[in-house]
């Protein structure tokens, strides 16, 4: 996979205004509030997501 994961806002100040950080691989600059950041991916839960359980009536 070559194609790089694009964020859809900051994850500082919630603003859209997104562009690639051409010093860093992977870097994604925010230009309403001038941080940059990566995304990164960690690996999978071995367990899996829980499901919420219900509180509701069985009929």
């Amino acid at each position: 996979m070559s194609e790089r994961a694009a964020p859809f806002h900051c994850p500082y100040c919630g603003d859209e205004d997104l562009r690639p950080n051409e010093a860093s691989h992977g870097a994604w600059e925010c230009g309403a509030c001038n941080r940059a950041f990566q995304l990164k991916f960690l690996g999978l839960l071995a367990r899996g997501l829980r499901q919420p359980e219900t509180g509701g009536d069985e009929i």
